[in-house]
């Protein structure tokens, strides 16, 4: 079970509570990304109110980066790489061109 060291999210919103067919709890969302959805959430143990296994939405997009640092409370220091798209496609004017 996870540990509650913040104040915020002391309560989870009840969920549907048993499903007669399967008798079992509501399990955690599957994201059917790249994802395995983590054990406590499966169990109903995560405390979390915006846990992405949980009722929110996610939208745009999941970034993968790398982690630099995670000293800071709540905060991590991430480094992303990316490729602008100007260095993708040449730059091409219909002036200049020569095609």
């Amino acid at each position: 079970m996870a540990e509650q060291t913040e104040k915020a999210f002391l309560k989870q919103p009840k969920g549907k509570g048993r499903d007669p067919k399967t008798k079992s709890i509501d399990s955690g969302r599957a994201l059917n990304w790249a994802f395995k959805t983590p054990l406590e959430a499966i169990e109903g143990t995560c405390i979390d109110k915006k846990c992405p296994f949980g009722t929110v939405s996610i939208r745009g997009r999941i970034l993968a980066a790398t982690c630099l640092s995670a000293k800071m409370t709540r905060t991590l220091i991430v480094h992303l790489h990316n490729v602008k798209k100007k260095k993708k496609i040449p730059k091409r004017d219909g002036r200049d061109d020569p095609t």
